[in-house]
């Protein structure tokens, strides 16, 4: 079920030298790489966000096709983080995450030059599994370099490149859309020069020791956890839509997943190199986070995908106006992974910043479940800041959490399940709750229009408010405020899970060496525990 391969003679698990500790100007340097590629996998969704409204319409797409787009991206990221994550504990680190930036290149360009709907999904699957690479391989490589007592300080400079990512790519975008000659094509070609820069940077500046280990890649667990999971995501994301919830259409991709997940337990309990390490669970802080990161990815994605169609179609403001209406949540999420990172690395204690996360973010969800066609931007602020805050304390410290108490050799594996399950979530939650959305506007539609209208089936596009009479243009900018609200509502129970998963954490003391540092003392304390028993043969 596995096959082996020896990249590499030697004594399996020992590092070529051994690893001097890291210097603060070498860390800065390596990340420099780090943060680039981070950038574009942050643009690649934000600079569309503004565009997609405009992008469907053009290539005459429907709602379906909107969740589609994004869906596609996460259901591809989703079910190859794993796959990255393990590779990433078997090979070198540091080429992984440049075949994952030269991916997204490939995906970029084709989604740039798409002339219809179905290729601007083939592009957004190629672009999702880069970005699964650098999803998982970033933080596994900042694990390597940085002690878990330190990452803290540098979670200001993550969260500088995130809000910048996500404060610069929606006001991007809507500025290339609103400019007649460049257009929505622009927002996927803009992404290509940071990615070819992040490659180039991570070859000058990373340098990780060798590891010389025999490597056996799990290829049968790999097709089932990436079928199993596909045909589950698939099933969330058509059903409602395409054919009903209770139809034999359920019943085929629901089996299939079941059985095919599982097929890849039975298969991951007895190979000698598991893609998704069972006995990781046993760890009850893995555990926990892996749950929190799930009911985080349902409530975060599930509902902020939304607000920028909300802001353009309920609110009538342009791309570039609803990009810069998502300024307070960025400035949010920024200010509290920043200055949660600081105390955390002076103070070392951690589950403080969970909780009290957990609790702004179900309390932003609450509020955003108010909105409406009237609401105004000083109060959407304030409730898109809360939100931003709650998440910024909660979703990089689950990460800390759990790597703080696995072996370093698990790291890989450790860091690509939690955002493996925080992907699931965004993808579950966008799929389901942009069914919910579709449904409540045709609902709306048809009470305000008096005849029957579906504003999130197959057959019927994205409204484009310009073209639309003021009468009717008002009942669609109701609807949708009235539907967006209901996302969030039905998203805030998620949050709260969240909250309660975090509250059966222990917090433990974070550890003061890297991954290579722990790594290296937990080989040489396996060749030594060998050594005694070799001789006495």
């Amino acid at each position: 079920m596995s096959a082996a391969v020896t990249p590499e003679t030697g004594p399996p698990g020992a590092f070529e030298a051994a690893p001097p500790a890291m210097t603060r100007r070498q860390i800065l340097q390596a990340m420099s790489g780090l943060m680039a590629g981070m950038f574009v996998a942050i643009l690649a969704s934000t600079v569309v966000a503004n565009a997609l409204p405009r992008i469907i319409s053009d290539l005459n797409g429907s709602q379906s096709a909107y969740t589609w787009v994004v869906t596609s991206e996460l259901l591809a990221m989703t079910a190859t983080v794993p796959i990255w994550g393990k590779l990433s504990d078997l090979y070198d680190k540091k080429l992984l995450i440049q075949i994952s930036l030269a991916m997204f290149v490939v995906g970029s360009l084709v989604a740039g030059f798409s002339d219809s709907v179905g290729v601007l999904i083939v592009s957004r699957v190629v672009q999702g599994i880069g970005a699964g690479g650098l999803t998982a391989l970033a933080q596994v490589v900042m694990a390597a370099i940085i002690p878990p007592r330190e990452l803290g300080r540098y979670s200001g400079i993550f969260g500088a490149v995130f809000a910048v990512g996500t404060v610069a790519g929606p006001l991007i975008g809507g500025v290339l859309v609103d400019t007649s000659w460049l257009g929505w094509r622009w927002c996927f070609f803009i992404g290509v020069p940071f990615a070819l820069l992040a490659i180039v940077l991570l070859q000058l500046t990373l340098r990780l020791p060798t590891v010389r280990r025999e490597v056996k890649i799990d290829y049968v667990g790999a097709v089932l956890i990436m079928s199993g999971v596909s045909a589950l995501l698939l099933w969330v994301t058509l059903a409602g839509n395409q054919f009903d919830w209770l139809s034999w259409q359920t019943a085929a991709l629901v089996g299939a997943g079941v059985v095919l997940l599982v097929a890849a337990v039975m298969v991951e309990a007895r190979v000698d190199e598991p893609m998704i390490p069972l006995d990781i669970f046993r760890n009850r802080t893995v555990a926990l986070t892996t749950v929190a990161s799930l009911f985080v990815g349902v409530a975060m994605f599930g509902g902020t995908v939304f607000l920028s169609q909300y802001f353009q179609t309920s609110l009538g403001k342009s791309p570039t106006a609803a990009g810069l209406m998502s300024l307070p949540m960025i400035l949010g999420l920024m200010l509290s992974t920043t200055i949660a990172g600081q105390i955390i690395s002076s103070r070392g204690k951690w589950k403080g910043f969970l909780i009290a996360g957990g609790i702004t973010m179900t309390a932003g969800m609450c509020l955003l479940s108010t909105i409406s066609a009237d609401s105004s931007f000083g109060v959407l602020s304030v409730y898109m800041l809360v939100l931003g805050v709650g998440v910024g304390m909660l979703m990089q410290n689950l990460v800390l959490a759990a790597q703080n108490d696995v072996p370093a050799s698990e790291l890989g594996a450790a860091t690509s399940v939690l955002s493996f399950f925080r992907s699931l979530g965004g993808a579950i939650g966008t799929s389901a709750l942009g069914a919910v959305l579709g449904h409540r506007v045709a609902s709306e539609m048809e009470k305000g229009l008096g005849t029957s209208a579906d504003g999130g089936g197959s057959g019927h596009s994205v409204p484009d408010l310009a073209t639309l009479p003021e009468p009717v243009r008002e009942v669609v900018e109701q609807a949708y405020g009235v539907a967006t609200a209901d996302v969030f509502l039905i998203g805030a129970p998620f949050a709260f899970l969240a909250l309660i998963a975090v509250l059966f954490i222990k917090e433990k003391p974070l550890k003061t060496q890297s991954g290579m540092e722990r790594l290296a003392e937990e080989n040489a304390a396996a060749a030594a525990a060998k050594a005694p028993a070799a001789s006495t043969h």
